[in-house]
């Protein structure tokens, strides 16, 4: 399983994505700019003593990953979806994605992938969950579903 963060803004969430990649073995996806450090001590606190066993690739643009994986299945997580995250059938290759905490995926990337866009229900007034709760949410139920292969 893939996590792919477009542009993570907060160093304590992609720590705490990090970490989940880790003890998951979902390797995780980070997509530039970033609006941290990787040196940042946030982040390598959040992430703790698990850095080495984060499988971690970082890119210049979202175009660069799928064109590195072009016979991948993309999941694109946004609260404009109709479609939930549970309603999927994921893969043990899946590529979960996630836009920065401030605007989400970009428009264009949505518009152009739509029928691969899956959202977490949430009652109607609330705007969205923070973002390491919102990959921690699929990711589980993506690897639940694939029998949670490599994991004790």
């Amino acid at each position: 399983m893939h996590i792919v963060l477009i542009e993570p803004e907060i160093p304590g969430n992609t720590g705490n994505i990090a970490r989940l990649c880790a003890a998951t073995g979902c390797e995780l996806h980070l997509v530039k700019p970033l609006g941290f450090s990787v040196d940042d001590k946030y982040l390598k606190r959040a992430g703790l003593d698990y850095w080495n066993l984060v499988k971690i690739h970082y890119h210049e643009n979202f175009a660069e990953v799928q064109g590195k994986y072009p016979e991948a299945t993309f999941y694109y997580n946004t609260t404009k979806a109709k479609k939930a995250y549970s309603e999927i059938s994921f893969q043990v290759n899946d590529f979960l994605v996630f836009g920065k905490e401030t605007a989400g995926i970009p428009e264009d990337i949505l518009k152009a992938n739509w029928e691969n866009c899956i959202r977490i229900p949430m009652i109607h007034d609330a705007r969205s969950l923070n973002l390491s709760n919102s990959v921690a949410i699929v990711a589980y139920e993506a690897l639940k579903q694939c029998g949670f292969k490599e994991l004790c």
